[in-house]
């Protein structure tokens, strides 16, 4: 899906209640369905008064949904619990608004577990900015996520490793140098301060190229997402050993 959508597009109102039901079901798919969860909350903005356009990018996700009908997140097993996250941010993508979208990964093994794909309730003035802000809802996850897994006897000894693309991101909360760039920024951001000292999480710098948190924040070409789509471990029934016709 590489179509840019706005409120106001130019094209004719489709109908209300038959978009909401398709946009419903889309959001239920994404508790197994990480692949869909850009699509399925961007269109989610458009509930109220939506266009053909709109109708028409709906219904291009259902029929991708229909060509792979087969696709799940596969766990390896044996792999070791150890859980690793990603986060992302594209900057001012948002036609009507110009807010951000922030989205982020968690692996657990060989599959991704957990993930997001968020609009933002405030327009950032840098990409650092954007970045940091994503960076800080991974922490939150992260944390609650070790609390989570501790409780199913998969205590993570070491700290979680986030990895970011954005250097002046991982910096902001690393060097108190950074902190009078920050000043504007919601303090309650910047508890992943705390978080970086408590040992819980550890930013680390990944090239934009292996960020697997960028399905989450905007539309993709096609061998990029399909890339991203199988590094987050969702793959066809048909490459499993033992599987059966779907």
């Amino acid at each position: 899906m590489n179509e840019k959508l706005s409120k106001e597009d130019g094209s004719d109102h489709a109908d209300e209640k038959v978009y909401r039901q398709i946009v419903g079901s889309l959001l239920y798919l994404t508790a197994t369905r990480p692949d869909i969860m850009f699509a399925a909350s961007l269109l989610a903005r458009y509930m109220h008064g939506p266009t053909k356009k709109h109708m028409g990018t709906a219904k291009r996700v259902l029929r991708y949904i229909q060509g792979t009908l087969d696709y799940g997140i596969a766990y390896e097993k044996g792999k070791e619990a150890m859980l690793v996250g990603y986060c992302d941010s594209d900057w001012s993508r948002c036609e009507d608004d110009m807010r951000r979208t922030s989205g982020y990964a968690f692996h657990l093994g060989s599959g991704v577990f957990s993930w997001a794909s968020v609009k933002q309730s405030s327009v950032a003035l840098s990409t650092a900015e954007a970045e940091y802000v994503s960076a800080a809802e991974a922490t939150a996850q992260a944390v609650w996520l070790r609390f989570v897994l501790s409780d199913f006897g998969e205590e993570q000894v070491e700290a979680t490793p986030i990895l970011c693309d954005n250097t002046s991101a991982i910096a902001i909360p690393k060097n108190p140098v950074h902190h009078h760039r920050t000043r504007h920024i919601s303090r309650r951001f910047h508890f992943i301060r705390d978080a970086l000292q408590n040992g819980e999480i550890d930013l680390l710098y990944c090239i934009t190229g292996e960020q697997n948190a960028d399905i989450f924040t905007k539309a993709l070409a096609r061998d990029r997402f399909e890339y991203l789509r199988s590094k987050l471990g969702i793959i066809s029934a048909k490459h499993l050993e033992g599987s059966v016709k779907v």
